[in-house]
């Protein structure tokens, strides 16, 4: 089998390093690809860019590949899944018309209703007097979400309503701007990927992500600063219950509405005082979350996305999973998230051992031939290990070793969970 990943970052870094590692994979190729992934494969350019459908599907059926797996949300969005699977060639990621489970939150509150999900209580605004009267309605913290694509960074959690509504106007400002104001959920935020083929659905292994830029959960809101797998403190029935109340009753709701799901659903859930709540639906695999979860998966996974792609979900063993946890670093450049800085130069990854990997996200080649930054995040450290602790030393002793001038990277990932100190609520 051959296969064509659309994207640029340290996901789709991942999923081509695992996809290599299949037996049924003959080759690989990433368009347009980064200079890690470069390495390991052929990367191949996109004149037009990732949102190109048509040019996707051309270079895809140039290359006569049996499969092409779109990696970020905004060619999804835009419909190259729908470009591909017009060309006959099989895709891993949901339509256009599927994909609004992510391109519009309101559109994935309504689906929730429908399939009856549990989630936050949300108000949809268009206008500033709706978000105020939202706002007081809901009390703070205040949740402010931007109805669109946001890379992560459309949302504003805060007790200060002049921040809340700040937030609000700059998201109205947009065209056809909206934005969902919900109630605040307390307790531990989990990711789940649930692989489906528009019927059957498959979950992976949870994990945790850290959205906030520095320690503590302070800062801005960004892509990503880190993850961990597997979550030891979580419910044993935890997974289970996700499948059953939350992404099977999505995909079959979405299957009767007429736009079947195929792809990834990426479930975001908070554990509350009330039990299991949806935060949000992605419509692809999550970045950071991704490095550790595929970094644990012994299943191949080209096998695994091709049955996904075509239909034959329901004919796939269970999946198998390395024992060792898992920790990723994210390394971001100066100015992260507002005003990341590029063309730094980037030392120390041949320092780095055998207990460690880099996965890259930002990055580029200079004029000089030399390694540079070339956005926000630039690295993804992966490390696995017999328990969380050993894990997380081999991914700080790797990121000591990266040498980025003004980076920055959080020292606390997995710190809590190390020290069994993760507030569940009962």
């Amino acid at each position: 089998m051959k296969v064509l990943v659309i994207g640029t970052g340290a996901r789709e870094h991942a999923i081509v390093k695992a996809l290599t590692l299949d037996p049924s994979v003959d080759a690989v190729i990433a368009a347009p690809g980064n200079p890690g992934i470069d390495a390991i494969a052929l990367c191949r350019e996109l004149p037009q860019g990732v949102l190109d459908g048509a040019g996707v599907a051309a270079l895809a059926a140039s290359l006569g590949v049996d499969l092409v797996v779109v990696g970020p949300e905004a060619p999804l969005v835009a419909g190259v899944a729908d470009a591909v699977r017009e060309r006959g060639i099989a895709c891993f990621g949901p339509s256009a018309e599927a994909a609004m489970l992510e391109g519009s939150k309101a559109f994935a509150k309504e689906v929730m209703a429908a399939a009856g999900v549990p989630t936050a209580l949300a108000h949809v605004c268009t206008t500033v007097e709706e978000v105020a009267g939202a706002l007081d309605a809901l009390g703070a913290p205040y949740v402010v979400k931007d109805d669109g694509l946001a890379a992560g960074k459309g949302v504003a959690v805060t007790d200060n309503r002049l921040s809340a509504l700040a937030h609000a106007v700059q998201c109205l400002d947009k065209t056809n701007g909206r934005i969902v104001v919900e109630e605040f959920l307390d307790g531990p935020e989990i990711s789940v990927f649930c692989i489906t083929d528009g019927t059957t659905v498959v979950p992976m292994a949870p994990a945790q992500d850290f959205k906030r830029l520095s320690d503590d959960d302070k800062g801005p809101n960004t892509g990503g600063m880190g993850a961990y797998s597997p979550l030891d403190w979580a419910p044993k029935s935890l997974v289970l219950d996700v499948v059953d109340r939350v992404a099977q009753p999505t995909i079959d709701e979405m299957r009767h509405r007429g736009t079947p799901f195929v792809g990834v659903l990426y479930v975001g859930l908070a554990l509350t005082s009330r039990g299991m709540r949806v935060i949000e639906f992605n419509a692809r695999f999550g970045d950071p979350e991704t490095q550790v979860v595929l970094a644990r998966l012994a299943t191949p996974l080209g096998g695994l996305l091709y049955a996904a792609a075509v239909g034959k979900l329901d004919g796939v063993a269970a999946l198998r999973w390395h024992p060792e946890h898992a920790v990723t670093v994210v390394v971001a450049s100066k100015g992260y998230p507002d005003s990341p800085r590029s063309g730094d130069v980037i030392e120390g990854l041949a320092e780095i051992g055998d207990d460690a990997y880099v996965l890259h996200a930002g990055t580029a080649i200079g004029k000089d031939g030399a390694l540079v930054s070339a956005g926000g995040r630039i690295l993804s450290v992966v490390a696995t290990g017999a328990d969380l602790a050993q894990a997380r030393n081999r991914a700080y002793v790797a990121v000591d070793r990266i040498r980025v001038k003004g980076s920055q990277h959080r020292t606390d990932i997995a710190l809590a969970a190390q020290r069994g100190e993760v507030p569940v609520p009962s």
